[in-house]
């Protein structure tokens, strides 16, 4: 029998040791979780209320027959100073000086071929020179010219010598779509693409509507700008020559890879108007449309926020409970938590998001 018990009794001890040995091993294990919950996780305090992001604007339907192609055999209505003197330009000077020279040229034409036809005129006369007529044909065309280019490099000077900018837009060209920074409020960043019909796209996704903008011209993104701010945009291509132009503002300047290239327009009227890329820039070069939608200066700010981005000159919101004497709460969540397994967590240093300039490219 004692030899029997003597056998026993240290497999007994064996066995209840093995039991023990998976408990102290998960112990441990089971600290770990707490801990780097507790390390990674911010307080919640940590981040402001504010910080939240701000909703987006009610993007507005485009009026007919306004910032978009129409029928009519005339020019765009223009919104821009710019675009109001070029279209006086093309209106008052270019088209009657081209009518009154094709009828001018239509009479002289009919006149030779009755005058001097072979039977009213048997004899051809043998002039070989005229001073007189040799002056007006040389002095007709100067003055032609003359009258074109006085207004047309007034024109010039007022569209390449901007005034001071109150927003900066830098547009970017893409294969085939394009990228607008706002440097002046953040640097954020919007995407836009054009959107497709409804049976071009699947169950669930986003196509266009009338409220979007006309085929072929609507887009999930719009660039937004505020009511009688004067704009500077500066174009660049990121792979291959573009060119931004909007119609309507009289706008239309190329982007081109490596270089930057500047134009600006100041839009009082608001509202949305559509352009295209210009340039042929590839196989979707005609898919690749520019929608600009000019809204009020509040308005202007919430699409800002919503995006992500600052106005100049504002701050960002404070924590009240960062300003204010420290609540119980704030204290107690400030404080190091000392764990069994750690210690004190005082020299630990918490992972906080990185910020992101990149919002969201789905147009709400």
């Amino acid at each position: 029998m004692k030899t029997i018990r003597a056998l026993i009794l240290p497999l007994l001890a064996m066995v209840a040791g093995l039991d023990a040995v998976p408990s102290l091993a998960q112990a441990p294990a089971a600290a770990v979780p707490a801990v780097a919950e507790t390390s990674t996780a911010p307080a919640p305090v940590s981040t402001p209320a504010a910080a939240a992001k701000a909703p987006d604007i009610v993007h507005v339907a485009p009026t007919p027959g306004i910032g978009q192609p129409t029928e009519s055999i005339n020019l765009q209505p223009q919104m821009t100073p710019i675009g109001e003197e070029a279209v006086r330009f093309h209106d008052y000077i270019l088209v009657p000086m081209m009518f009154i020279m094709s009828i001018f040229v239509l009479i002289l034409l009919l006149w030779v071929v009755v005058r001097y036809r072979s039977a009213a005129n048997p004899t051809p006369s043998r002039t070989s020179h005229n001073t007189i007529i040799e002056i007006i044909w040389t002095l007709f065309p100067v003055l032609v010219l003359v009258a074109i280019a006085v207004p047309s490099i007034r024109l010039l000077a007022h569209q390449y010598n901007p005034p001071k900018a109150d927003l900066t837009i830098k547009a970017i060209g893409n294969q085939w779509y394009w990228t607008y920074q706002y440097p002046d409020n953040g640097d954020f960043e919007v995407v836009s693409n054009m959107l497709k019909e409804k049976d071009q796209v699947k169950p669930g996704e986003r196509f266009r509507t009338d409220a979007d903008g006309p085929r072929l011209l609507a887009v999930d993104e719009r660039m937004v700008v505020p009511a009688g701010a004067v704009v500077k945009i500066i174009t660049t291509g990121a792979d291959v020559i573009h060119s931004f132009a909007m119609p309507a503002f009289w706008v239309k300047m190329d982007a081109i890879p490596g270089r930057l290239n500047e134009t600006w327009f100041k839009v009082d009227r608001p509202g949305v108007y559509f352009g295209q890329c210009s340039e042929l820039c590839g196989a979707r070069h005609a898919y690749m449309p520019i929608a600009i939608e000019v809204v009020s200066k509040a308005q202007y700010a919430q699409w800002v926020a919503s995006k992500g981005g600052t106005m100049p000159g504002a701050k960002p919101a404070a924590n009240p409970d960062a300003t204010s004497p420290a609540s119980p709460a704030t204290a107690a969540a400030a404080e190091p938590v000392p764990t069994a397994a750690t210690g004190p967590t005082e020299n630990v240093t918490t992972a906080a998001p990185a910020p992101t300039s990149q919002p969201a490219t789905a147009q709400n």
